[in-house]
């Protein structure tokens, strides 16, 4: 017995949790599955599945044999590609989990132009703000706010996390522009909410710290709603740079307190790009690394 054909028959029962269900993913016949893995547990000295007819479900053995088989078996197809890639355009396929808020402020455009530099690659991006673990996502690479001591993860700080106060020209006509953290207590705060903050902004100046709880009609989990309030008038703004610095630009938005330093959040001080340690950085994923990290370097955030 083919004992990759085995390990790949395995993962996939695994995942599935059925026998039929995997044979038809690999278009093989079930009986072919049941020999393979029973071939494994012969080897290993140990059951793999506990088997009833009513469910089918991973021994203790099994679980830890489970972790083994998918790195070994994603070990070998980075290689594969690697080995393919030597002398040939980047091909397969790049799998991304990033936060939501990063799609609208710069992802789709990279995404968009790192497809059209490598027209043979594959790109699959997952947004979310929920938490997500890359090994069981089956992602290849992600981006996230936060400080480069992360254990067990390789980390390439791509960016600053850095946060600035802003407002609509026209909010400010109506409602005036405030010259101290003091005065933003008489205007209306778009207030971001997330478990691992608090309301507060801080701001420091020349080795003085200033803190604030912020007020506000409008408030919400999702960054994109808060910044489409601010750029319809609706208040001021606590914003990422990365999000914010284009609309400085053309001036839909004014900055504030300029001469204030927001201090960094929960969130952490970098965006980063990381991997788990223990898988080596494949060519496709330098090369992604490489190409965003340049494009922020153009939007001057780094």
């Amino acid at each position: 017995m083919d004992k990759l054909s085995a390990l790949s028959m395995f993962v996939a029962t695994a995942e599935h949790g059925s026998f039929s269900r995997a044979a038809e993913q690999l278009g093989k016949t079930p009986s072919a599955l049941t020999k393979a893995i029973g071939h494994l547990e012969v080897e290993l000295g140990s059951k793999l599945f506990e088997r009833s007819t009513r469910r089918l479900a991973l021994t203790e053995a099994g679980s830890l044999y489970l972790e083994t088989a998918r790195q070994v078996l994603e070990s070998l197809r980075e290689a594969s590609e690697e080995i393919g890639q030597l002398q040939q355009h980047l091909s397969g396929s790049l799998r991304l989990t990033a936060p939501l808020a990063f799609g609208p402020a710069f992802l789709n455009e990279v995404s968009a132009a790192f497809l059209a530099a490598h027209p043979q690659l594959k790109l699959h991006v997952s947004l979310s703000d929920s938490y997500v673990d890359m090994l069981e996502g089956g992602f290849d690479l992600a981006l996230r706010e936060g400080r480069g001591d992360l254990p067990g993860m390789i980390v390439r700080p791509l960016a600053a996390n850095r946060s600035v106060l802003c407002a609509s020209p026209a909010y400010l006509a109506r409602c005036g522009t405030p010259e101290t953290p003091a005065q933003l207590l008489e205007h209306q705060a778009l207030l971001y909410q997330h478990a691992a903050l608090d309301q507060r902004w801080r701001f420091s100046r020349a080795g003085e710290h200033f803190s604030l709880t912020p007020t506000g009609r409008l408030s919400s989990d999702n960054h994109d709603l808060l910044l489409a309030a601010c750029l319809a008038d609706q208040g001021v703004m606590d914003g990422p740079l990365w999000s914010v610095q284009p609309l400085l630009a053309s001036g839909q938005l004014v900055q504030l307190l300029a001469d204030y330093q927001l201090e960094p959040d929960a969130f952490g001080p970098q965006i980063l790009a990381l991997y788990p340690s223990h898988r080596r950085a494949t060519r496709k994923v330098q090369v992604f690394i490489e190409f965003i990290a340049e494009f922020l370097q153009v939007r001057q955030l780094i």
